[in-house]
């Protein structure tokens, strides 16, 4: 299997990845929100259209 990142050789001391540069950048990307797990949860999906909406009715979000 090759690096989920970069798809170079994977090395043992970082598997899955190829370097510690790539185990950082998908740190990085779980920490920043890059991934997400899909729901079906009735409550998640609520949760996210609330917040949806009070972003979309914050005064600072409208187009100046």
């Amino acid at each position: 299997m090759s690096c989920p990142i970069c798809s170079k050789p994977r090395d043992k001391a970082y598997r899955p990845f190829c370097s510690k540069r790539c185990a950082d950048v998908d740190l990085a990307k779980w920490l920043g929100e890059g991934y997400a797990i899909p729901s079906d949860d009735p409550e998640d999906i609520e949760k996210a259209a609330d917040a949806l909406e009070q972003h979309l009715n914050d005064p600072k979000n409208r187009p100046h």
